[in-house]
């Protein structure tokens, strides 16, 4: 069956000159498509890879080495004098998202070592992508140092392997094509600077769009070969075009004007390090190439700014990526812009590489409004006087966050790789060996293993040098690394809580707690509970950044229906566990434990945290109780619970590890 035609994708424009400047210049560093599901990234970017020049390669090399410029270190070589040579098309690698570093990298050939005590080497995914496309699909679920290999592998050229005695190096030049749907998770930002170019997909909102481009897929799923013929001499246009750009790209000048106008445009949006200037003047090299231009101009230079800024300028983990168009044609137009501009004229764009401020106007709480009837949005908290009254909800902005330290669920899991909490995985430091249970993988302990078979050989009747292994000889690394959690936060969000802006320092915490589990690669869920009625604002999610959002304008007034807010916990507890039974749970309630919800809210609210008890979830609680007088609310709450409490003025990043190490003494959830 014919693939779909790149030149039939309709729209998408960035997304295409992406992959094809990639396609012409492999240096830059590759395409991270970022996009909602259901956006064509898969198919654009299989399609891209069908108009890839064929490869000549020397026959029987596993790593795809060119018979006129063989790689001098090639494991299979040397290719010296005369070589048989074929010709093939150049190669779609796909990466599962399940792939370990052995099959991403390559291994031990176990096989010949076990069988002919034959050291050699199994070349892994790289190799096989080698003058060809890499294509890794959910590359935000990858784990990070996989990643870093083939990002590392992309900007290099080569691939290095030291592993089981082995230390081998081999061209990997390849086009490394990430994609990703952002409400799965982000990459740290520090992964995002390593790949070239950038862009943002999304479904056409315009009806004729979608219409043609339902028509296109109908007609091609109908009749594959029919409308691929259809689209045959668009394709070949287009694979000529990739030929010419790349024999003309060695040719293309960079004049010192363009030099000077990318290092200004970095400047100005304030772009950590020097890769984003390397890669601009690449990708406008390439662009120049492929238009056709002996010379760089402006136009490259402003398209690769397009394409190579947007993930670089975000100064928070939490900041979505994107660039004024607006800044930056200012800052080509003028070759000496002020880095600092105190009055920008009104209704202009914001200064590239800084925040615009005037989203939250300062106000002096002091100072009255009787003249600005505002329906109560001061910071002013509701007195005891209108409590029987009806209160409208307010929107506290948290205060800045603060850094913690690693807080971690106790005992020893099981769940997926991340960087929070002790659990046994794929990766990371051997502990120790298991027998094998099914069939032989590539956790091979192979000690262990050689162990268990050399008393063995006499009786087995060996002759020669390899080992003679049986399948209950095999024994398999057990290896002890970091997990990902699911963090539920339970936040009280009824009035009680906004008094004395008491809810910015909550959301500071939470805030916090968040930026944590984005580093830690967790996932996270958000319930709320205020009125009468609790509300999961951030169902469990890797998307850290969707809760960081929802945190910032969460409302707050109300009833406190304590027990709505637990008995939903507990819910949300229990479908994760039916989705994903190995990933543990850490559950933070931030409340002052004032019940008022409901017939009899404290009985209520006692029984409901009797019933969380039950699941065995570590959990801390936040008391958030302020003043002379305190009722302990939240400490009894917390006692029911089974959990630890923690004044909300102690969270800080001294208290964190031993918070969560006293909540279960050493019980794992």
């Amino acid at each position: 069956m014919s693939g779909y035609p790149f030149s039939a994708v309709v729209g998408l424009d960035d997304l295409r000159l992406a992959l094809l400047l990639n396609a012409v210049a492999p240096g830059i560093g590759g395409v991270l498509v970022r996009g909602e599901k259901g956006t064509a990234k898969s198919t654009v970017v299989r399609a891209m890879a069908a108009l890839l020049p064929e490869v000549c390669v020397v026959v029987g090399c596993r790593f795809a080495c060119d018979p006129e410029s063989a790689d001098p270190q090639c494991p299979d070589g040397p290719h010296l004098g005369e070589v048989a040579k074929s010709s093939r098309a150049a190669r779609l690698v796909e990466l599962p998202v399940g792939a370990t570093e052995d099959r991403v990298i390559g291994s031990l050939d176990l096989e010949r070592a076990l069988t002919a005590g034959v050291k050699a080497f199994e070349p892994g995914l790289l190799a096989s992508a080698h003058r060809g496309v890499l294509y890794v699909d959910e590359v935000n679920l990858l784990h990070d140092h996989l990643v870093d290999l083939l990002l590392d592998a992309a900007a290099m050229g080569r691939a290095h392997v030291e592993r089981e005695g082995i230390s081998v190096s081999h061209a990997a030049q390849l086009l490394l094509v990430g994609t990703m749907n952002p409400e799965e998770g982000e990459l740290r930002p520090q992964l995002l600077d390593r790949f070239g170019l950038t862009v943002e997909v999304s479904a056409s909102r315009d009806p004729k769009v979608r219409v043609e481009v339902v028509r296109r897929r109908l007609e091609f799923e109908a009749d594959p070969q029919l409308f691929a013929k259809r689209w045959a001499s668009s394709e070949a246009d287009l694979a000529r075009r990739i030929r010419d750009a790349r024999a003309r790209i060695g040719s293309v000048v960079m004049p010192d004007k363009a030099l000077v106008q990318i290092a200004e445009i970095c400047a100005s949006f304030d772009v950590d390090g020097m890769r984003a200037d390397l890669v601009m003047a690449r990708t406008a090299i390439a662009h120049a190439a492929w238009h056709g231009r002996e010379e760089v101009n402006s136009e490259d230079v402003r398209q690769s700014a397009l394409l190579a800024l947007p993930h670089r300028k975000r100064r928070n983990p939490f900041d979505a990526p994107g660039l004024s168009e607006e800044a930056l044609d200012e800052v080509l137009n003028n070759h000496a812009p002020s880095d600092d501009d105190p009055e920008p004229p009104s209704g202009g764009s914001p200064s590239p590489g800084t925040d615009s401020p005037s989203s939250e106007p300062e106000s002096d709480s002091s100072q009255p409004e009787s003249s600005q009837p505002q329906s109560g949005q001061q910071d002013q908290p509701p007195t005891a006087a209108n409590q029987g009254g009806r209160q409208e909800p307010t929107v506290e902005s948290p205060d800045a966050p603060f850094k913690t330290r690693l807080l971690t669920v106790p005992g020893l899991g099981t769940g997926a790789a991340g960087r929070r909490s002790a659990a046994v995985t794929s990766s990371g430091r051997v502990t120790g060996a298991r027998r094998q249970g099914a069939a032989l993988g590539k956790r091979l302990h192979l000690p262990a293993t050689l162990m268990a078979a050399a008393p063995h050989q006499i009786v087995r009747g060996r002759n020669g040098s390899g080992l003679i292994i049986k399948f209950d000889d095999v024994r398999l690394a057990v290896r002890e690394g970091r997990e990902g959690n699911l963090v539920l936060f339970v936040v009280d969000a009824s009035g009680s809580m906004a008094a004395r802006a008491r809810m910015r320092n909550v959301k500071a915490a939470v805030l916090s707690l968040l930026l944590d589990a984005y580093q830690r690669r967790d996932k996270v869920s958000l319930i709320t509970f205020r009125g009468s009625s609790a509300e999961i604002i951030l169902p469990p999610t890797s998307s850290v950044e969707a809760g960081a959002a929802r945190l910032t304008s969460l409302p707050t007034g109300g009833r406190t229906p304590i027990a709505a807010g637990l008995l939903l916990a507990h819910d949300v507890l229990r479908r994760e566990r039916l989705k994903d039974p190995q990933r543990r749970a850490l559950l933070v309630i931030v409340t002052d434990g004032k019940a008022t919800g409901g017939a009899q809210p404290l009985v209520e609210a006692y029984k409901a945290a009797s019933l969380l008890a039950t699941t065995q979830v570590a959990s801390i609680v936040i008391d958030c109780e302020e003043g002379v007088v305190r009722l302990g609310l939240a400490d009894a709450l917390a006692t029911t619970l089974g959990a630890t409490t923690l004044q909300l003025g102690e969270l800080g990043a001294e208290q964190l590890v031993s918070i969560v190490h006293a909540s279960r003494n050493g019980r794992a959830a």
